[in-house]
């Protein structure tokens, strides 16, 4: 598999997830089931997985896939895999929040380096190139002919003055004290995979998580915001988060632009 191959395919699957996504969002009503770690799950997660997981699988058979869905795929291991998230902020989508999105990205020796992150109902997608550098799309979202593509890079931030993004769903005392230890201009919240993709564009200058991800929640927005300039390190000692740990627990991290002076936890 050459990367060259693999960018249109993540494009394409991940365009024709968000519509399948959206038909059932846009329903009067949907099914909403609870898993075994409590968290839910709806018929456009398991519709959108099926849908990406057949795609990739027949795409490129020889390389270890892991998807949220699949519970099977949890204990596999590799050098090399596909990680999906095929409704990343499924409370936004049961909340009908919007800030939900299609996540598919390519680990390789522990470090994503291509994804794609499509949030369909805010119109906006974002990936890296086969070259790596990250770009979001805009136009119809055809798909198979990219529209506009602009090249997108994180900000030169002020830490006088920082712009922080958090999550909306989990916005904890632990994240606001940590917010507190810098100068902050603004601050917002925002759902799912979206928070790298802002730090990515330069319209946020950090984003920490002192909370509970799985890689499938992390590595294609991670993978977009390195393509743009961006890091993610840990949240306890700021070595560089890595991928395909054992069950693809994450720990606490920040992404950041560099040029951010780094607080202690």
């Amino acid at each position: 598999m050459t990367y060259d191959a693999l960018i249109p395919v993540i494009r394409r699957l991940a365009l024709e997830a968000g519509d399948k996504i959206m038909e059932i969002y846009e329903a009067d009503d949907f099914d909403v089931k609870v898993k075994s770690d409590s968290s839910p799950v709806t018929e456009a997660d398991e519709a959108a997985d099926a849908l990406i997981s057949a795609g990739l699988r027949a795409a490129f058979p020889d390389i270890l896939l892991v998807t949220e869905e699949q519970a099977d795929s949890h204990s596999e291991k590799g050098d090399t895999f596909l990680i999906v998230d095929p409704l990343d902020g499924t409370k936004e989508f049961i909340n009908r929040r919007g800030d939900f999105t299609v996540n598919i990205a390519l680990v390789e020796n522990g470090v994503p380096t291509r994804g794609v992150v499509y949030a369909p109902a805010r119109g906006r997608m974002f990936y890296t190139q086969s070259d790596g550098q990250s770009v979001e799309e805009t136009g119809a979202f055809d798909k198979e002919t990219p529209g506009t593509l602009t090249g997108i890079s994180v900000s030169k931030p002020d830490n006088s003055a920082l712009f922080v993004v958090a999550s909306k769903s989990h916005r904890d005392q632990a994240t606001e004290d940590y917010i507190n230890k810098y100068q902050v201009k603004d601050s917002k919240s925002a759902g799912s995979s979206l928070k790298f993709c802002l730090v990515a564009t330069g319209e946020a200058d950090i984003y920490p998580r002192v909370g509970r991800t799985m890689e499938w929640d992390t590595a294609a927005g991670h993978a977009v915001l390195a393509g743009a300039g961006g890091k993610v390190v840990r949240f306890d000692d700021h070595s560089p988060l890595a991928y395909g740990k054992e069950g693809y627990a994450n720990p606490f991290f920040i992404a950041y632009a560099p040029g951010v002076e780094l607080k202690e936890a």
